[in-house]
């Protein structure tokens, strides 16, 4: 077996942008994809796009900040689709504002959502990746876990936990063929910086050496690389998709 064809998938903030996206690219390289995000609408919309393209899409509903939803949709996964081969953590979200202006709860809401969801997902799916010797998991980090960034305090933090816990688990997990990488994208054109001014997107674009925004597509084909057959020796790993913005 090549690519990733005959592989399932489980990925999460499936609904729109960069989940979206990964749950397309893998779809297209034959693996069946498991679409998990709260908008059961919108995922909807999604596995009728990958459907119609001939490829194979089971939606589940689940919010990663609920443990109990997460054993849940995984466990009909499995059920649903036979197994989980890959696992890409990608749902997250942002409350920004300058530290000294930061409420409590704002904090809470970033790390749960983008470094508790992940070790909660990472755990549920890992008995089963153990018992068939096999698995592939991907982190969606950041350029903001590696440089910070003003006003970004909480999702800053929660991106760098977020390589920490990649290379943890690599480590713990390498014996039994699983391999945990993350992919640390730039700036991307997504519904997240749909409401940034075109001022602001020159500015950026600027500093970038590529010259252009990355796609949601940039992303999601360097995922399916690393959830590849071919990708098999690399594990502990930080892909940086970030047309140059930041080399190291």
């Amino acid at each position: 077996m090549s690519g990733v064809a005959g592989r399932v998938a489980l990925i999460t903030g499936a609904s729109q942008g960069i989940g979206r996206a990964c749950a397309i690219a893998l779809a297209e390289g034959g693996a069946s994809v498991a679409l998990a995000a709260r908008n059961e609408e919108k995922l909807a919309q999604v596995a009728a796009e990958i459907q119609a393209r001939g490829g194979q899409a089971g939606v589940f509903r689940m919010d990663v900040s609920n443990e109990g939803e997460i054993k849940a949709t995984v466990k009909a996964a499995i059920a649903q689709m036979g197994k989980i081969d890959i696992l890409v953590n990608n749902a997250g979200i942002t409350h920004d504002t300058l530290l000294l202006r930061m409420k409590r709860a704002d904090w809470d809401s970033v790390l749960q959502t983008n470094l508790t969801g992940p070790f909660l997902c990472t755990q549920a799916v890992l008995g089963s990746m153990l018992r068939q010797r096999w698995g592939r998991i991907i982190n969606i980090t950041s350029i903001f876990g590696q440089t910070g960034q003003v006003g970004q305090a909480n999702y800053s933090a929660s991106k760098a936990g977020l390589i920490g816990f990649t290379m943890s688990m690599a480590r713990e997990v390498a014996s039994r063929n699983i391999t945990v990488n993350a992919v640390a994208p730039g700036y991307i054109e997504t519904a997240m910086t749909e409401g940034l001014s075109a001022e602001l997107k020159s500015k950026v674009c600027e500093a970038i050496p590529l010259g252009r925004a990355g796609s949601d597509m940039d992303v999601a084909y360097a995922v399916k690389f690393l959830a590849s057959e071919e990708a098999g020796y690399i594990t502990g790993h930080v892909l940086n998709v970030n047309g140059g913005m930041l080399m190291r």
